[in-house]
């Protein structure tokens, strides 16, 4: 556990622009360095290199971070890989905390049960080239199915002797323990006392962690026993969870980031000929259905996802059950279907790695005409079947999470199906009401349990609420249309309540960037004395800032910059050090990371030809700091009352009841004497 101490001086001796430089080529360009962004594909740069505020940030994909998050994102370290990477490149020595007896329990047992799965990984590969039957069995049948020892090396495979105890044994004489044996499933115990090896017989392929750690084993069976299972699998322990695991992922990864793109393929032997075909970016899911753990391991590298499955039904079974699963986590999916009796790994050795990349991409296709496609082949005229097949494409449409994906497949839908898109509409307000009433219904039926599990005492939170953003309470148990007619006015943007003209987004970006840039710096205030007399004193411009706002009961429209002001407000009431560059840069708000840091970054910088051919001195912000932080309170604040004074002129058009008119034509006449006592000290003529 790396202290607190440490991770400071490693943060304070990290140069941004070094530790990126070795994987991009910089340009220094005025305060910044430029250069191509190694997340996307690009000729122009627009990757941003701030050395002074020690951050990135790609105007082009939108990545940004500081280095620890560069090397997170790049390299794929989880966050204290990043910060040794650092310390061993400047020097540092980690200090750890000292763990608790418990921690260290459980770190030995962790280090036990990886020690013992490398150990048998390096035998079990050793085996295949150093022993005779190895070599006869294991080798013989990687190489009959395509795979060069190139590739066998690179996923590390192996060959586990058909003997009743081989590797047991030799662990023993290693040192290695029952229990670790036991805990790993590389060994099973009977109750007898006699001990066997798990994956006897059989050739081995190892899975990887994120890291490239051995964690656990999927062995398959080379003898023709219609007893013994095709791939046995290790169990899940301390250190593997195959719901959590994709086989491949670790060898993945890179491929994965750089194409943006993954493919999901049924088996192991699958994801090794793909790579050996140069489909370098595909995994599997590990000796189990496709899990919403997996799908969001794929979401750290890409959210597209193209799914390969046989051609056979259970291969198209498979390839829809996916699909919903992918949706509901937010990916975009596409559909690969094998001819019927082909999967990827017999296609490539019928056909070869180029035939093969050319199916993938002349055969791939987006869910809806996959579905749609699928489902239809045998309902021919059958309006009955039709209905059914309608209802369930628009159930798949239902777990999109984003509205205008949702519609773009709609309107596909319609014309391949040649319907009205507004029946289409109608049955998917229905699909998305019923599954937020479920939803609810299932909220409710938890937190009922949770309240009996307390001994029938109210819960904090006893009302059942929404189990998500978007999720409405229980529609009245009427007719489809009412049900269909809630969920339009739920989930469609409606009209604004006061339609607004005004928008403040210019002036709120400004007041944020001051903030981020020059929120610690100081400027000399007016203010009135306890006499009532003015008199001057310093005061940072966060102080400033969040005084003016907050003391006026002002808000920002923009959700982001209100979530950046509250943390520099929380900051300035309780005397606390502001927001710096490493809080947003690590921050796990993607969009407020995102949006701070590109506000943070200036990317243009003043062309010399201006003062040394032109001679023109350009004016910078730091000069005129106070008159700049004046005027743009000022016009942050008439922005906020010309929002008010449109609100007031609809309420007035809307309004039938005399005294409502009466306070609202008072207020108007607060906000116009307002207006102009602000329009005065901008020098802006009022109207």
């Amino acid at each position: 556990m790396i202290n607190k101490e440490t991770i400071d001086r490693i943060m304070d001796a990290v140069h941004i622009e070094e530790v990126i430089g070795e994987f991009v080529s910089l340009k220094k360009r005025g305060a910044n360095h430029i250069g191509c962004c190694p997340f996307h594909n690009e000729k122009t740069p627009s990757f941003y290199v701030s050395p002074s505020k020690g951050i990135f940030k790609c105007f082009g994909c939108g990545k940004s971070g500081n280095a620890v998050g560069f090397l997170m994102e790049h390299e794929h370290y989880t966050y204290p890989e990043a910060l040794r990477y650092l310390a061993r490149k400047y020097n540092i020595e980690i200090e750890e905390e000292e763990m608790t007896e418990e921690q260290k329990e459980r770190q030995n047992e962790r280090d036990g049960l990886f020690h013992v799965s490398e150990f048998a990984q390096k035998y079990f590969a050793d085996l295949l080239y150093n022993d005779e039957m190895g070599r006869a069995i294991g080798l013989s049948y990687f190489h009959q199915r395509g795979m060069s020892d190139e590739i066998i090396k690179t996923f590390g495979l192996g060959y586990c002797k058909d003997q009743w105890s081989d590797f047991t044994d030799h662990a023993r004489k290693n040192g290695y323990s029952d229990q670790v044996l036991e805990k790993t499933g590389l060994t099973i115990y009977k109750e007898d006392g006699k001990v066997y090896d798990r994956f006897r017989g059989r050739v081995m392929f190892p899975i990887y962690s994120i890291s490239g750690r051995v964690m656990g084993f999927s062995g398959r069976v080379l003898s023709k026993e219609k007893q013994a299972a095709k791939y046995v699998n290790s169990p899940d322990s301390e250190i593997y969870d195959k719901s959590h695991t994709l086989y491949g992922l670790f060898q993945a990864k890179n491929a994965i980031s750089r194409a943006d793109k993954c493919y999901l393929v049924e088996g192991n032997v699958d994801v090794v000929s793909m790579h050996q075909s140069g489909v370098c970016n595909t995994v599997a899911s590990c000796g189990t259905s496709l899990t919403n753990e997996q799908i969001r391991l794929i979401k750290r590298y890409t959210p597209n996802v193209t799914v390969l499955y046989d051609g056979d039904s259970a291969g198209i079974k498979a390839a829809l059950r996916a699909v919903n699963l992918l949706f509901e986590e937010g990916m975009h999916v596409r559909v690969v279907l094998f001819p019927d009796g082909e999967d990827p790994d017999s296609y490539a050795q019928k056909y070869g790695s180029t035939q093969l990349q050319e199916y993938l991409s002349t055969h791939e296709e987006n869910f809806v005409k996959f579905k749609t496609r699928v489902l239809l082949d045998d309902v021919q005229s059958d309006p009955i079947r039709k209905t059914e097949v309608l209802k369930e494409i628009v159930h798949t449409i239902a777990l999109v999470p984003d509205m205008l994906e949702r519609q773009e497949y709609i309107s596909e839908t319609a014309f391949r199906l040649r319907m009205s898109e507004q029946v289409l509409t109608q049955e998917l307000a229905k699909t998305m009401a019923s599954n937020a009433q479920k939803a609810w219904k299932e909220e409710n039926r938890r937190q009922q349990q949770a309240q009996q599990a307390t001994g029938g005492q109210p819960t904090a939170n006893s009302q059942p609420s929404a189990p998500g953003p978007g999720i409405p309470p229980p529609l009245m148990p009427e007719a489809d249309d009412y049900e269909a007619t809630v969920f339009a006015k739920t989930y469609s943007a409606p009209p604004q309540t006061v339609p607004t003209q005004n928008s403040a987004e210019a002036q709120e970006k400004h007041l944020i960037s001051l903030l981020l840039n020059h929120g610690g710096k100081k400027v000399f205030i007016e203010i009135l004395n306890e006499n009532n007399e003015p008199e001057e004193t310093a005061a940072t411009i966060a102080e400033v800032i969040v005084d003016e706002v907050s003391g006026d009961d002002l808000t920002f429209d923009n959700p982001v910059y209100q979530s950046i002001f509250t943390l520099f407000r929380e900051a300035v009431d309780s005397q606390r050090p502001l927001p710096d560059a490493n809080l947003f840069a690590m921050h796990e708000d993607n969009m407020l990371r995102n949006t701070a840091l590109s506000l943070m970054i200036n990317s243009y910088s003043i062309s010399k030809q201006w003062y040394e051919k032109k001679h023109i001195a350009v004016p910078q912000i730091e000069t005129h700091l106070k008159e700049d932080l004046e005027q743009s309170i000022l016009s942050f604040k008439q922005k906020k009352i010309d929002q008010k004074l449109e609100a007031n002129s609809y309420q007035l058009r809307e309004s039938k009841n005399e005294d409502d008119i009466m306070i609202l034509m008072a207020e108007r006449q607060q906000l116009t004497e307002l207006r102009k006592a602000v329009c005065e000290k901008l020098n802006r003529v009022f109207a």
